[in-house]
């Protein structure tokens, strides 16, 4: 019997997912993109050595060229056992995605307010995807309304746990 692929990030096995992009923004589009790592990169992430909270995505390149997109801030520390060739912690990643999706994403955050973040990486298949998406920050009411949101969703499953028993 064939073995059931998983459908989700989160079954694939370790997911490195930036919870403070859900908290400062509100995430209008995501887009799944592969990440282009070096050899002692990809053993790093598989072993979950990264910090992508700081990180952010540009589009790179000219009008009349190709645009890419790159990821600027995420910490990939760098593998023990790969000895002296070892990677700059921070420097900037390409991502691949079609170019239609990235005209469409420059297009996007032309609008005032609104820029590209990392929100997870994982593996899919063999291969490292970084899931970015199209965000606004949010205002500081914003925050506090969801986190009264979040409050009186927690209260009241407390009151029906109770209340079943």
């Amino acid at each position: 019997m064939a073995k059931k692929k998983p459908d989700k990030p989160e079954d694939l096995g370790r997911v490195i997912e930036n919870r403070k992009a859900r908290h400062e923004y509100h995430i209008l589009e995501t887009l799944e993109c592969g990440i282009v790592l070096r050899g002692p990169e990809v053993k790093s992430v598989r072993d979950g050595h990264v910090q992508i909270t700081d990180g952010f995505v540009r589009i790179d390149g000219k009008p009349d060229e190709k645009p890419e997109l790159v990821a600027f801030g995420l910490n990939i520390e760098p593998y023990g056992p790969a000895g002296p060739r070892q990677h700059p912690p921070k420097r900037a990643r390409r991502l691949l995605a079609h170019t239609r999706e990235i005209r469409r994403l420059a297009r996007q955050i032309n609008e005032k307010g609104m820029t590209i973040v990392p929100l997870k990486i994982y593996f899919k298949n063999g291969y490292a995807k970084l899931l970015i998406g199209v965000v606004k920050g949010k205002q500081k009411h914003d925050k506090r309304q969801a986190i009264a949101e979040r409050e009186t969703k927690r209260d009241l499953s407390r009151v029906m746990s109770r209340r079943v028993q």
